[in-house]
């Protein structure tokens, strides 16, 4: 009789195997380390009476300098109604700055300002550290194996943008 809690993960490694148990204990860990990733930001977000859409979108405009509104939108993967709050209250509250596109001049590019910068800093500052510690106590293979794990977890279209805005 075939045991259907088993999983196979590919034939390179045919002695990889998790049960459904196992599987389900992964996703709570993830739920979990979402959970502390995001709580020092969400401490700093609360100052401001921000959500994590606005922590996403400043991450991204400050990785991205000039970064095309709808390709934040795309990013994001929440809706124009939303994404446009977002930004008005970024823009209103001093924090990052539309511009008009060079070539396109109906393209608004988006840029942190000086206090939006401040801000990207603190929030990422947090997160920077509960990842370092987090990746010091666990190793070198450790981080490789779980940034491949992230990865695949990812839907192709996501993790083909992300290696081509690498390039």
């Amino acid at each position: 009789m075939a045991d259907h809690n088993r999983v196979v993960t590919n034939s390179m490694d045919a002695m990889l195997f998790l049960t459904d148990d196992q599987l389900l204990q992964g996703i709570e860990l993830m739920y979990f380390a979402y959970k502390g990733f995001t709580s020092d930001p969400d401490l700093i977000l609360q100052n401001y009476s921000y959500g994590r859409a606005h922590h996403r979108a400043v991450h991204f405009i400050n990785r991205r300098k000039g970064l095309k509104v709808n390709d934040l939108l795309d990013i994001l993967g929440i809706t124009k109604q939303s994404l446009n709050r977002v930004l008005r209250q970024l823009i209103n509250d001093g924090l990052v700055e539309s511009r008009i596109g060079r070539q396109d001049k109906r393209e608004r590019n988006l840029y942190l300002t000086e206090d939006g910068k401040a801000l990207e800093r603190q929030l990422s500052d947090a997160q920077r550290k509960r990842m370092r510690a987090a990746y010091r106590a666990a190793g070198s293979d450790a981080v490789q194996g779980f940034r491949l794990v992230l990865e695949k977890i990812m839907d192709v279209e996501t993790r083909n943008r992300i290696t081509q805005d690498k390039e």
